[in-house]
C-alpha cells in the first residue's frame, strides 16, 4: 500500500507524544512492506523566519493556500492509495484536506486531542475539566482566553475550528478516535459517528521489561499543571510526612513547571528530579518502576505512558478519568484514583507500594493488557483496516455519484 503521511511536527524543546506516534506509525508500516512518504512542516522553523513571517503564522492557522498547492501537486505526482492526516496546526492548516479532494485521494485523521470540538484541544480551563465548547460555537474559548491564557492567540485556532467543521466532517473518510473516552465526546458534539473508529496507538515491545519488585515510582512525562505534577508533589508531600513507602520518587521531564519541580526536589532523600531522559533512558526507569504515576487532572484522549509500562510489565497509578479508565482496570493491572484528588492519589500510591505480590500480579496482567491491545502486530492489523475502510468508502461514493 502507498500511504503519505502529513504532520506538523510539534516544537522538539520538549517531549511530544504525537511526534512518537507518528514516527512509530511510519516505521511499523515500512517494516511491514508498505511505501510510506512523508508530507511535513516544523514548528522549530517558525523561529527562523522574518518578523513579518512569525506575524504571518497566526494567519496560517485556518487556511494555508501554499500548503494546498503544494501538496495536491504531490499527490497527483505520487498518487498514494490513502493520505494518512495528523497534526496540521498551526503550519499545514485544514488546506490539507482540499489537497486530498483535488487530486482524488482519500484522506483518514488520527484525533490524538480535541482540537475537533475545542480550540486548544485540552477539554480543560482554569485546572478543572470544560466541555462549554463541545457541540458548540467556539466563543467560550476566546471568552477566556483558553489557548496560552491569550485571547489573541485564541482566535485563530477558534477561527479555524468554526470554518473548517464540515470540511473535516466530510473530507475525512475515516477518524482515528485513540480511545472511546474520546470518540464518545466527539460523537456527543455532532461528528458522524459511522466515520469515527477507536484505534488506540500501539508501543513497540520494549525488549526491557521488569524484574524484581522495582526501586522507584515514576513519573515521566510533560512538567504541566494538566499533567497533574503539582497534585502529586501535594500528594508526595503528605506520603513524606506519614514516613514514606520506602523508594524514592523520580520526576523525568520538562516544561512550564521545570523550576517549580527542581526546587520542590532539591535536597530530598525521597525524590529525584531528572530532567530529560532519552528514549533508552525512559524504558530503564520504566522497566525499574514499582509503578508509573500519570495523575492528568485533563481528561487525557489515551495516555501512552500507561502503555508503556504495561509494556515493561509495570502496573500503573492513574486518574480516574477520561481515556485511563479504560486502559487501568482497576485493581488488575493498576489503580485508579479520584481525579484532582490528592489524598485518592497518595492512598494509591501507598497501596500499589505497599504489596509486593499483589503488585507482581498486576504487572504481569499488564503485560497481558499489552499483547492483547496495544502491540504492534495489533496496531498494524487495525492500521490497515482503518486505510481499506477508506479506500472503500472513497470507492463507492465515487460510484454512487456518477
Amino acid at each position: 500500500m502507498r500511504v503519505l503521511v502529513v504532520h506538523n511536527r510539534y516544537a522538539s524543546a520538549q517531549p511530544s507524544g504525537e511526534n512518537k506516534v507518528v514516527d512509530q506509525e511510519v516505521g511499523l508500516l515500512r517494516e511491514a512492506g508498505h511505501r510510506v512518504e512523508v508530507f511535513e512542516r516544523r514548528s522549530d522553523d517558525i523561529a527562523a523566519r522574518s518578523l513579518f513571517g512569525k506575524a504571518a503564522v497566526p494567519l496560517l492557522v485556518p487556511w494555508n493556500p501554499g500548503v494546498r498547492v503544494e501538496l495536491a501537486a504531490r499527490l497527483r505526482a505520487g498518487r498514494p492509495d490513502v493520505v494518512h492526516v495528523h497534526n496540521v496546526f498551526p503550519l499545514l492548516s485544514p488546506a490539507v484536506l482540499a489537497a486530498c479532494a483535488d487530486a482524488g485521494v482519500p484522506a483518514v485523521a488520527t484525533l490524538h486531542n480535541y482540537t475537533q470540538v475545542c480550540p486548544p484541544g485540552t477539554l480543560r480551563r482554569d485546572g478543572r475539566p470544560c466541555t462549554d465548547c463541545v457541540g458548540s460555537a467556539p466563543l467560550p474559548a476566546v471568552r477566556h482566553g483558553c489557548y496560552r491564557g491569550s485571547r489573541l492567540a485564541t482566535v485563530p485556532l477558534a477561527v479555524s475550528l468554526s470554518v473548517n467543521r464540515r470540511r473535516w466532517w466530510s473530507g475525512v473518510e475515516r477518524f482515528f478516535c485513540i480511545s472511546a473516552a474520546q470518540r464518545e465526546v466527539l460523537v456527543r458534539s455532532g461528528m458522524p459517528p459511522e466515520r469515527l473508529a477507536v484505534k488506540h496507538n500501539f508501543v513497540p515491545d520494549p525488549g526491557t521489561y521488569r524484574a524484581g519488585a522495582g526501586e522507584h515510582l515514576l513519573y515521566l512525562g510533560r512538567l504541566a499543571e494538566a499533567k497533574g505534577v503539582r497534585l502529586l508533589m501535594a500528594a508526595w508531600d503528605e506520603i513524606a510526612a506519614e514516613g514514606g513507602v520506602g523508594v524514592p520518587l523520580v520526576v523525568a521531564g520538562a516544561g512550564p513547571l521545570e523550576r517549580e519541580v527542581a526546587a520542590w526536589a532539591a535536597d530530598r532523600d525521597d525524590v529525584r528530579y531528572v530532567g530529560l531522559y532519552d528514549p533508552a533512558q525512559c524504558r530503564q526507569a520504566v522497566a525499574r518502576s514499582v509503578a508509573v504515576v500519570a495523575p492528568s487532572t485533563w481528561l487525557e484522549a489515551f495516555g501512552l505512558v500507561v502503555v508503556e509500562a504495561m509494556a515493561a510489565g509495570v502496573p500503573a497509578v492513574a486518574a480516574g478519568h477520561g481515556a485511563f479508565v479504560e486502559l487501568v482496570e482497576d485493581g488488575v493491572t493498576g489503580l485508579l484514583h479520584r481525579p484532582g484528588d490528592a489524598a485518592s492519589l497518595a492512598s494509591c500510591i501507598r497501596g500499589i507500594a505497599a504489596g509486593r505480590a499483589r503488585n507482581q500480579e498486576m504487572g504481569q496482567a499488564a503485560r497481558r493488557r499489552y499483547e492483547q491491545g496495544f502491540s504492534p502486530a495489533v496496531g498494524l492489523e487495525r492500521l490497515v483496516e482503518g486505510y481499506r475502510a477508506a479506500i472503500a468508502g472513497r470507492t463507492e461514493s465515487m460510484g454512487g455519484s456518477r
